[in-house]
C-alpha cells in the first residue's frame, strides 16, 4: 500500500496494537539500485519499535534485485519480500507485479539474485491466484520448490482486483500443497480479513501459519489487539489517534512529503459520529499541519 504503510503509520500501529511482522511500502528494486536512490530511500526507513520489518520490493531486473538486496541488508531490515502480486496496470506493463505470475524463468532469476545479494536474510514471496485453479496449483507448486522462507497468497486474481470476495479455499489448497512439497515454507493468507477473530478463524479453518492484513487495518487501526474479543474504541480515541498521527507525520516528513498524503488517512479516524462528514470535509480542505490544527482547535472550543 504505497504511501500508506510508511514509517509513520507503522509507528502508530506499533504503539497501539502491533502485529508480529510489518512490511514497508512498495519499493522499486531498480530505483533502489540507481544513483537516485536517495529519493525513495525513505520508503525503507523504520524505527526499532516496529521490528520485525520486511522490505517489500518489485521489479523485473535480476541485477537490480541483487543490488537492492545488498542495500536492504546494509540498512538492517529483517527480511525481503518480492511482490509478484500487484495488479496495478502501470506496474504490470513493465512485466512486474502480477505480470510475473507463471513467468518462472524470470522469477527464478529474481529469487536467485536476492539470495546472492543477501543470503542470510529471510525471503518471502507475495503473489495472487492465477487465471484458473490448475494454473494456480502449478504456480504455487513452482514457488514452493524455490529457496524461499514464506509465501503470502492473496486470494484473488489480478483481474479480480477487489471486486469479488477473496477465495480462501484456494489458500487452503496452497497449504495442502505446502504440506506435501515443502513443509518448511510458512504460508500466509491475505484477503478480506478485518478482525483479530477472523485471523484466528482462518488459521483454524485453512491451516495458514499467518494472515496478512492490508486494507483491513484502515477500517480498524486496533485490528491486531489480541484477545478473545477485540476491544471497541470510541470517537475520543479515534480523534486522539488522528491528532497523534498527523503530528508525527508533520514532525517526520515536514516538507519532504505533501500534506495531501496525510489526508488519505482522515476517513480512517473520522467516522461514525454526529458531524463526522462535516469535520472530514473541513479537514480535507486544509493545506498544512497548521491549518489542520486550527480546524481541530476550533472544534474543541465549541
Amino acid at each position: 500500500m504505497d504511501d500508506v504503510t510508511d514509517k509513520v503509520f507503522r509507528e502508530i500501529i506499533a504503539q497501539i496494537a502491533k502485529p508480529d511482522v510489518m512490511f514497508t511500502e512498495f519499493t522499486s528494486a531498480e530505483a533502489l539500485s540507481s544513483e537516485g536512490r536517495e529519493k525513495i530511500a525513505h520508503k525503507l526507513s523504520y524505527t526499532e519499535n516496529q521490528r520485525h520489518v520486511v522490505a517489500q520490493i518489485w521489479g523485473a531486473d535480476p541485477e537490480s534485485f541483487k543490488k537492492a538486496a545488498m542495500y536492504i541488508k546494509e540498512q538492517g531490515l529483517d527480511g525481503i519480500d518480492i511482490n509478484l502480486g500487484c495488479p496495478e496496470k502501470s506496474i504490470m506493463k513493465r512485466g512486474s507485479g502480477a505480470a510475473s505470475i507463471n513467468n518462472k524463468e524470470l522469477v527464478e532469476k529474481l529469487i536467485d539474485a536476492v539470495r546472492e545479494g543477501a543470503p542470510k536474510l529471510p525471503l518471502s514471496i507475495k503473489t495472487r491466484l492465477d487465471k484458473t485453479q490448475d494454473l494456480t496449483k502449478e504456480w504455487i507448486s513452482f514457488l514452493l520448490s524455490k529457496n524461499i522462507n514464506a509465501l503470502t497468497l492473496h486470494a484473488r486474481t489480478a483481474r479480480d482486483l477487489s471486486k469479488v470476495p477473496a477465495n480462501w479455499e484456494e489458500i487452503g489448497k496452497a497449504v495442502e500443497l505446502r504440506n506435501k512439497l515443502n513443509p518448511e515454507v510458512t504460508i500466509i493468507g491475505n484477503g478480506d480479513v478485518r478482525s483479530y477473530e477472523e485471523i484466528i478463524e482462518k488459521h483454524k479453518v485453512y491451516g495458514v501459519d499467518g494472515v496478512m492484513i492490508g486494507r483491513g487495518i484502515l477500517h480498524n487501526p486496533w485490528l491486531f489487539e489480541k484477545g478473545a474479543v477485540s476491544q471497541s474504541h470510541g470517537t475520543k480515541e479515534y480523534m486522539e489517534l488522528l491528532i497523534k498521527h498527523t503530528k508525527l507525520f508533520n514532525d517526520t516528513w515536514g516538507k519532504t512529503k505533501s500534506f495531501e498524503v496525510m489526508k488519505k488517512f482522515f476517513k480512517v479516524y473520522i467516522k461514525d459520529f454526529r458531524g463526522a462528514n462535516e469535520l472530514r470535509q473541513q479537514l480535507m480542505g486544509t493545506k498544512s499541519y497548521e491549518e489542520f490544527c486550527e480546524v481541530i482547535n476550533n472544534r474543541a472550543l465549541r
